[in-house]
């Protein structure tokens, strides 16, 4: 079963981001390059090609992806992604037909599996707090290039971090607030995995 589901995940993963960047570039009304550029600007595309590849090293047991914390770091990212879009981002913009589907796969149905996979076969006891400092060096370092990239392009792909519109001072406190969010839902993560332990042990 766990050999299904991470082959489940990783093909719609996949199937997600590749079709999300054909659709992109059909539509598209900037050159390819700059399309390119863009579509690799979004943290949901950036997260979700990682779960794909995570996935796919998985079924190919490749070794970083079966290191302790990898899948909860992943598991965190997602989740992110998922959360964020639901309460901040899904009433901007009504998508239809299979940009629907994509968007769907890409901030729901990806999440919500890549969340069960994790409460089921994440090694639970190997994971703890002292590992939150390196899970944060993925979304601080998106952050930072969305920042320098919006400064050059005036171009940015979340209204929430749009310095451009809300002023630098803003944008930076609303990504500290992201940041931090990424903290809680990673310490979540680690007191439930450390309460499912403690209710085996007994």
């Amino acid at each position: 079963m766990q050999r299904i589901l991470a082959i489940i995940i990783a093909l719609l993963a996949w199937f997600a981001v590749i079709t999300q960047l054909v659709l992109m570039l059909e539509n598209r009304e900037l050159g390819i390059g700059e399309t390119l550029v863009s579509f690799l600007s979004f943290f949901t595309i950036l997260t979700n090609t990682l779960v794909a590849l995570f996935f796919t090293g998985r079924l190919l047991h490749i070794r970083i992806t079966q290191k302790a914390g990898k899948l909860t770091a992943v598991t965190s990212y997602i989740l992110i992604v998922g959360l964020v879009y639901q309460f901040l981002l899904r009433h901007l913009w009504q998508p239809t037909g299979l940009q629907w589907v994509v968007d769907e796969l890409l901030h729901t149905v990806v999440p919500i599996l890549v969340t069960i996979y994790w409460y089921l076969y994440e090694e639970k006891p190997a994971i703890h707090y002292k590992q939150i400092p390196g899970w944060l060096i993925y979304p601080l370092v998106y952050f930072v290039y969305i920042l320098v990239r919006g400064m050059i392009s005036y171009n940015y792909p979340y209204p929430f971090i749009d310095a451009s519109q809300l002023g630098m001072g803003r944008a930076l406190l609303n990504g500290v607030l992201i940041l931090v969010f990424f903290v809680v839902i990673q310490i979540l993560l680690i007191m439930f995995a450390t309460r499912k332990v403690k209710l085996k042990r007994r």
